[in-house]
C-alpha cells in the first residue's frame, strides 16, 4: 500500500507517452488525459493519506508532471492557435523555472521542485484549461497568471529555505 503513490505517479508517465501515440480527437487521447489528470491529483493526496511522503515520491511526481506536460505540448501546441503574446509569456514562465533550478544546483547541487499550493493550483488550471482553449483563451490565461505566481514564489522558495539534504 505504501508504494501506490509513487505506481501512480509512473503511470501517468506511461498515459503521457500513450497520449503521444493517440489521435487528440479521439477517445482514447481524452481517457489518457483524464487519467493523467486524475493521477496527478490522486498520488499526493494518497502519499499523505497514508503518511508515505518521501523525497523520492516528491521528484517522481515532478517527473511525471514533466512527461504529461511536455507530452501534452507536443500533441496539443501544433494544433492550439495561441497568440504570440501567450507564446511570449510561456517561454518567461519557462525561463523562470529554468532559472529556479539552475539557482537550486548552485546553492544545494540538486534540484528543487517545492510542491507549492500555487504550483498544484497552476497543475490543476492548466489541466482544465488546455482542453478549453479551443474555444476560448481566457482560461489559458488565468492559468498563465497563477502558473506564473508560482514560477516565482517557486524561486522565492528554492532561495530561502533551507532544503534537506
Amino acid at each position: 500500500m505504501k508504494h501506490l503513490p509513487n505506481i501512480l505517479s509512473s503511470l501517468r508517465m506511461v498515459g503521457a507517452i500513450a497520449l503521444l501515440l493517440s489521435d487528440v480527437s479521439s477517445m482514447l487521447f481524452g481517457v489518457f488525459y483524464i487519467f493523467c489528470g486524475i493521477s496527478d491529483i490522486a498520488d499526493g493526496w494518497l502519499a499523505r493519506k497514508l503518511k508515505c511522503v518521501t523525497r523520492t515520491g516528491a521528484l517522481l511526481d515532478s517527473l511525471a508532471d514533466f512527461c504529461f506536460v511536455a507530452c501534452c505540448a507536443w500533441k496539443l501546441l501544433p494544433i492550439l492557435e495561441l497568440p504570440k503574446w501567450l507564446w511570449l509569456w510561456a517561454g518567461v514562465i519557462v525561463a523562470i523555472k529554468v532559472v529556479n533550478q539552475l539557482s537550486a544546483l548552485v546553492m544545494y547541487g540538486r534540484c528543487c521542485f517545492p510542491h507549492t499550493l500555487a504550483n498544484k493550483a497552476t497543475g490543476f488550471l492548466l489541466f482544465i484549461a488546455v482542453p478549453m482553449t479551443f474555444w476560448s483563451i481566457i482560461p489559458i490565461s488565468i492559468a498563465a497568471i497563477v502558473a506564473t505566481f508560482a514560477a516565482i514564489q517557486e524561486g522565492h522558495f528554492i532561495r530561502t529555505i533551507i532544503w534537506e539534504r
